[in-house]
């Protein structure tokens, strides 16, 4: 034939766009050309091509081949597009079944020796394919069980492009190589951390687990030692395995960055990214291929700023808009790119730069102006957007002597799943499965709105200025996590008032 088509995938953030790949041969000066909007690195997928091919036994036309990447208008980058190309040149003159190679979706690299090379974001790619109507793909062998996390695709994990051609009907031998390996190394196993060793704090740890129950942010200030990190770090212990859908979308974003996806981790992901980190470090971004941020890995999982108060005050502001819509979009001049970004913001910071400001027995030497510095990078917005704010202080001595007999990560994660269960049961028929997903109008004037009286507490606040309406709705929402946690039907005073402490300090 002289016109060969096969499939590969393009992907803009975690959406993936088929891209179909033709190859014409015509009876002019030999050439090799890439059209379709290729980046550097694909346009440089001839010279990969042309060895690869030789050193397969597998040599292209020597005529003029030209590859078509379309849609024409849709940015391509990356060197995933190799093997499609490689396929679709060969197959214009070397002996194919055109219907197999017309069927299958190719992604992978080539390397000059003909082996195929793994490359990030395997699994969105796969996803798209599935979605699109395509039940096969060839990857890289270092992919194939990445590829294989998506039900109803026969996987080729193909070592090199000799096997692959055979795939489709070519007589060719296929050498003995070894398949190139990912590369890096699994993630560890999450540590084995239990609440009960958290002492003295017992506020705290119900504070926490009212946060998983209903999937609210956090925000912890308190002095060193204070246990702000060890409650963060356990979070994770206490939250519910993630469903399917969830699973697959970390596992997705882990792909995009290119870390090594085996299996569909159920235990929700925790970032912790350093002080030092930036706005792009954060959300995301990149000039040539836009990758996902910290929020972006964190998504149906934790976002843990330790030191938050260290953090750049243009850093922490980009958080406003992904905490309230639940997604991160990124604007570039070749293609804007979305991530998700559902995730549960915990921060944790000092009271000052040298954390002993208003601590009992502390020496705080910072000026007023340092405080006003430090504490100011947490602007009112940001903090207006946290459900829960405590002020911890350290651990007397006789509380530290303590025996351990508090709650137990066994005995919470059972709560918050009983929780979170009837939540669900109450939101059964409406978009929302958690707390704190549930818009203000609905908490306000919904089915389950509570009456005047209930909320005449929370009216009050509102009326003297110590709420926003946004704090409002937050209110409400920890107090609906506070009533599933209790096992009742309808919010009491009882929890607006706990609610309400818990988000501005403020008793009854």
């Amino acid at each position: 034939m002289t016109v060969a088509r096969t499939w590969a995938v393009a992907l803009v953030g975690m959406v993936g766009e088929l891209v179909e790949v033709e190859a014409d041969l015509s009876n002019q000066t030999p050439e090799f050309k890439i059209i379709g909007l290729p980046d550097k690195a694909l346009a440089e997928s001839v010279r990969r091509v042309h060895n690869a091919c030789a050193n397969s036994a597998l040599e292209l036309p020597r005529r003029r081949i030209t590859v078509n990447l379309s849609p024409a208008s849709l940015p391509k980058q990356g060197s995933g597009f190799d093997v499609a190309i490689a396929v679709a040149s060969l197959a214009t003159e070397v002996p194919m079944d055109a219907a197999s190679i017309a069927a299958t979706v190719h992604l992978g690299e080539l390397g000059l020796d003909g082996r195929l090379r793994p490359v990030p974001g395997i699994l969105p790619s796969v996803v798209a394919a599935a979605r699109a109507g395509h039940r096969r793909i060839v990857v890289p062998f270092a992919n194939r069980e990445e590829a294989e996390l998506v039900d109803g695709i026969e996987v080729l994990g193909a070592v090199n492009l000799a096997q692959v051609a055979a795939a489709h009907g070519a007589r060719v031998e296929i050498p003995a190589d070894q398949p190139v390996s990912a590369g890096d190394v699994e993630q560890p196993a999450a540590d084995d951390l239990d609440l009960a060793d958290i002492i003295g704090q017992r506020e705290a740890v119900d504070a926490l687990v009212t946060a998983a129950a209903g999937g609210h942010h956090l925000f912890m200030c308190g002095p060193p030692g204070a246990g702000k990190t060890m409650l963060a770090r356990r979070l994770p212990g206490i939250l519910p395995d993630l469903d399917d859908a969830a699973a697959l979308t970390a596992a997705s974003i882990r792909s995009l960055s290119g870390l090594p996806v085996t299996t569909l981790s159920r235990t929700p992901p925790f970032v912790a990214p350093h002080h030092t980190a930036s706005v792009a470090a954060l959300v995301g971004g990149g000039t040539r291929v836009v990758r996902p941020g910290a929020i972006a890995r964190a998504s149906e999982g934790i976002l843990f700023l330790d030191e938050a108060g260290e953090f750049p005050a243009n850093a922490l502001d980009a958080l406003r808009q992904p905490l309230e819509s639940g997604t991160i979009t990124i604007h570039r001049a070749a293609a804007v790119a979305e991530f998700p970004a559902r995730f549960q913001l915990i921060m944790a910071t000092n009271p000052c730069p040298c954390g002993d400001y208003a601590v009992r027995g502390g020496s705080c030497q910072c000026v007023p102006a340092a405080i006003r510095r430090y504490l100011g990078r947490l602007s009112g917005p940001l903090l207006d957007r946290m459900d829960i704010e405590l002020r911890l202080a350290r651990v007397s001595v006789a509380q530290g002597v303590a025996r351990r007999d508090g709650l137990t990560t066994a005995v919470a994660r059972a709560r918050v799943a009983a929780a979170r269960e009837r939540a669900a049961r109450r939101l059964s028929g409406t978009p929302w499965r958690l707390n704190a997903q549930l818009p203000g109008t609905w908490l306000r004037d919904g089915p389950a709105a509570p009456p005047t009286l209930v909320r005449r507490p929370l009216d009050a606040a509102l009326h003297r200025g110590a709420l926003t309406l946004r704090g409002y709705d937050r209110v409400l929402r920890v107090a609906w996590s506070l009533a599933d946690l209790d096992g009742s039907s309808q919010l009491g005073a009882e929890h607006i008032g706990r609610a309400l402490y818990l988000k501005k300090g403020i008793a009854l």
